[in-house]
């Protein structure tokens, strides 16, 4: 064929099978139907016949794709979604396809995934994302991150149980989970008990949905099992890539140069009792200065992470990947290899250890006059857990040295004494919700759960690092050097009328105008104290309290009703904390290892990407937690419990068994022959024959009838009859309900489906 151009004749390629498939070969960012067209000069009439051939090279297997883009069968389109599912041994992320049948289109693509901090969305371990496959310059074909999709992962965690004819069937791990059926060939050598990821690839309208295994996590008879389903069901890292571990490895000593030298100074450590590192030591004496009478001064000293873990290097991109340790009641997931958290960056007693100090200053009220940071090499003098603190203290220093009494433990209370004064006035947030610690055997199933005793060692520690971390944001602030706080938002305007709304019956006043602050919900709380409403109340408080967050914009933290906060005592276990201690040595110009440019252009995305991590490091803790006591009390259907109702819905009641800390659903049906209904206002399920209901906080009998160990979940029955409700909840129902037009009818906003609190 031929085609004119001007006076002149150019020659075109013909339009053969062999022709066309080249061109997708050498083409494939451009191989639409147009682009082919184009290419090959088709026009008019021509373009059935371009229209045909693609059809038929489809309907043999040679192409794939759609009217919009043509690829070679078999191969990648040049951008695809995605999904990461692994990392190399350096910590790169690896993506695959996901749904790619192997049997037909061959084995499943592995690309290693490029993004650069700054240029479009971070990825991670579980994530789905739009990718644009490249080839770099040695050949390799690599994915690079187009934007996040927002979908399900295609793979599924469950439990494996064998089918004695081959295949099995894969019960759920996830409340909201599916249980597939696995075909004989597609059980990819899983035994019984096995924890395995599937990927979902079939669904039939009769019997259950079809699976195929994709990778073997674990046996669920091991004792971190349910830790285990938590790692992967939130994409938690937690095996340390080679290299990380290398580099953690090579590691060495610091030299004490460009280091002050406070190894005279008597810091200590006071940290819980099963402690394995120990990032902060405190230090306290009476200030000498005639111009400050009675007056204290405070050091607080924090393992010099900065040293170690330098912007651009593996331990650096790990640590930020994980974002921060996660505590489960059976192991801790660390953000740093063990050879940076447990031993060079873990403040041993009598080993030199290199630190960044903050010194402050307060007057005799507690108020800080001036405080100054110096990058150290220290000598922590005794290591003592919270008890043994408080008790040498309170009169018993059985493992206390007399020296360290005198002369450390007791400045430091005294120096406490002058700081709690100051945050009675500055008056923070008092919540008092108690703190629950599962305790485990040794096979790793439930012993105890205990609440710790909070003592005057645990308030200290907690003032000393507040001030710490203040310190860290004023001296970022005065130094114009970009930092990272962590803030807290006052409440929304539509959760303070939801409380205000709640307050109200229970008559207690909530100012509608005018600037809140904690001093108001503090004395909302100390009303109630030791009533039969402080329970509730607390409760109440904090569902009205916005989420902390890190972010560069600062506006303050509500909470701790402070105007500038950052946290930096903890860059052991927190990847916040360690950009903080960069920015204080980059601005005070303390040495090595400050904020590369690359760290401070990306703030906003750190910020936020630790954040999250955060998020899923909660919600992993909390799902541990429910299974762990789901699987305690699986043997115990049909005991009555006591317990105290968190939480209310249209569809049911949340009650947590306040001995195991750890709640089961009521579902509504099941709560009595009358109707009832959801009064948002008073948190509470109202009846519509006599105003009596269920409200949160109340104490409530209740029987387990039934126990998912894999899912943590709970269903009670309620043994407690409803109870008369304050005035504000009755009547506003009373006038709202509609009785049902007929016999065993429900009125139509009452739902009797049975939901799970996240």
């Amino acid at each position: 064929m031929a085609r004119k151009r001007g006076h002149e004749t150019e020659a075109r390629p013909e339009l053969t099978r062999e022709a066309v498939l080249r061109f997708i070969a050498d083409n494939p960012s451009r191989a639409t139907k147009r682009d082919i067209a184009k290419a090959f000069g088709v026009k008019g009439a021509e373009r059935i016949d371009l229209k045909r051939l693609l059809g038929e090279l489809a309907e043999e297997g040679l192409i794939e794709g759609t009217r919009k883009r043509f690829h070679q069968a078999g191969a990648l389109p040049p951008v695809l979604v995605l999904e990461v599912r692994a990392r190399d041994e350096d910590g790169g992320l690896i993506a695959e396809p996901p749904g790619w049948d192997e049997a037909e289109r061959g084995p499943r693509p592995r690309l290693p995934v490029r993004q650069r901090r700054g240029e479009g969305p971070t990825v991670g371990v579980g994530d789905r994302f739009l990718a644009r496959v490249a080839e770099t310059e040695d050949g390799e074909r690599v994915a690079r991150v187009l934007r996040l999709v927002e979908k399900e992962r295609s793979v599924e965690l469950g439990v494996f149980r064998p089918d004695p004819n081959g295949g099995g069937r894969v019960e759920p791990v996830e409340r909201r989970q599916s249980e597939y059926r696995v075909a004989a060939g597609d059980e990819k050598g899983a035994g019984d008990g096995d924890l395995v990821e599937v990927e979902p690839h079939g669904r039939s309208r009769f019997g259950l949905p079809t699976a195929r295994v994709v990778e073997i996590v674990g046996s669920m008879k091991s004792e971190r099992a349910i830790s285990t389903i938590a790692l992967h069901a939130h994409s938690i890292p937690h095996v340390f890539p080679p290299g990380v571990l290398h580099e953690a490895e090579a590691a060495g000593p610091v030299s004490d140069e460009d280091r002050e030298d406070w190894r005279d100074l008597a810091l200590i450590t006071i940290d819980p009792a099963d402690a394995k590192d120990h990032d902060d030591a405190v230090h306290a004496r009476p200030d000498e200065d005639p111009s400050n009478p009675d007056g204290v001064v405070v050091t607080v000293a924090i393992a010099d992470v900065s040293w170690y873990v330098r912007p651009g290097s593996k331990l650096d991109a790990e640590a930020r990947l994980r974002g921060n340790s996660v505590y489960f009641p059976d192991r801790v997931v660390p953000m740093l290899p063990e050879r940076i958290s447990n031993d060079l960056c873990s403040l041993r007693e009598g080993v030199d250890r290199p630190a960044l100090a903050v010194r402050m200053i307060f007057d005799v009220r507690g108020d800080k006059r001036t405080h100054s940071f110096h990058r150290i090499t220290m000598r922590s003098r005794a290591k003592l857990s919270y008890e043994a603190a408080q008790g040498a203290v309170d009169g018993n220093p059985t493992e206390v040295a007399p020296e360290i009494l005198e002369t450390v433990l007791k400045p430091l209370y005294e120096a406490y004494g002058k700081l709690a004064a100051a945050r009675d006035r500055r008056q923070p947030l008092a919540l008092d919700l108690p703190e629950r610690k599962i305790r485990l055997k040794p096979d790793g199933s439930v012993d105890k759960v205990v609440v710790p005793a909070r003592l005057e060692s645990h308030r200290l520690i907690e003032e000393f690092m507040i001030q710490a971390n203040v310190c860290a944001a004023e001296t970022l602030e005065q130094k114009r050097q970009a930092l990272i706080y962590r803030i807290h938002d006052s409440p929304s305007l539509a959760k303070l009328e939801a409380l205000r709304d709640f307050l109200r019956t229970l008559e207690i006043p909530l100012a509608s105008a005018g600037t809140l602050r904690p001093q108001h919900f503090n004395g909302i709380l100390a009303f109630v104290r030791e009533g039969e409403h402080e329970s509730l109340v607390n409760e109440v408080v904090l569902r009205s309290q916005s989420q902390a967050v890190y972010t560069p914009e600062n506006i303050g933290h509500f909470g701790l009703n402070l105007a500038r906060y950052a946290h930096f005592t903890s860059p052991i276990r927190r990847y916040a904390d360690l950009i903080v201690h960069r920015g204080l040595v980059t601005a005070l110009g303390l040495g090595a290892g400050g904020l590369s440019r690359e760290d401070e252009e990306n703030l906003a995305q750190t910020a936020e990407e630790i954040s999250r991590a955060e998020r899923r490091a909660m919600a992993a803790e909390r799902d541990t937690i429910d299974r762990l006591i789901a699987h305690h009390l699986a043997d115990k259907v049909g005991a009555e419990f006591e317990g105290r109702i968190t939480g209310v819905t249209k569809a049911g009641l949340f009650v947590v068994l306040p001995v195991y800390g750890a709640d089961g659903f009521v579902p509504i049906s099941t709560l009595g022959r009358q109707f009832f209904v959801y009064d948002e206002a008073g948190h509470a399920l109202v009846g519509d024959r006599d105003g009596h209901g269920y409200r949160l906080g109340d104490t409530v009998e209740v029987k387990l009838v039934e126990a998912l160990p894999l899912a943590g979940a709970m269903r009670f029955e309620m043994l407690t009859e409803p109870r008369e409700l304050p005035r504000g909840s009755a009547s506003f129902h009373k006038s709202r309900l509609r009785r049902p037009s007929r016999p065993g009818g429900r009125p139509k906003n009452v739902s009797a489906t049975v939901r799970r609190r996240r």
